[in-house]
């Protein structure tokens, strides 16, 4: 009985840190444009051989 003195408040201090964290990613537009980044990758943006610096 002793532990849920320790263990209520512990969680209650949980659960506020995670809606924070949740609340400022959804603020801070992480959330946006979720088929934006679904698509990004199946977008071809390898560079040719020739293009990136190195000899064949």
């Amino acid at each position: 009985m002793e532990s849920l003195i320790v263990l209520i408040p512990l969680s209650v201090l949980l659960i506020l840190i995670a809606l924070k964290a949740f609340l400022w990613a959804v603020n801070s537009g992480q959330f946006d444009d979720l088929d934006r980044e679904a698509a990004r990758i199946l977008e071809d943006d390898d560079l040719p051989a020739g293009k990136e610096g190195r000899s064949p």
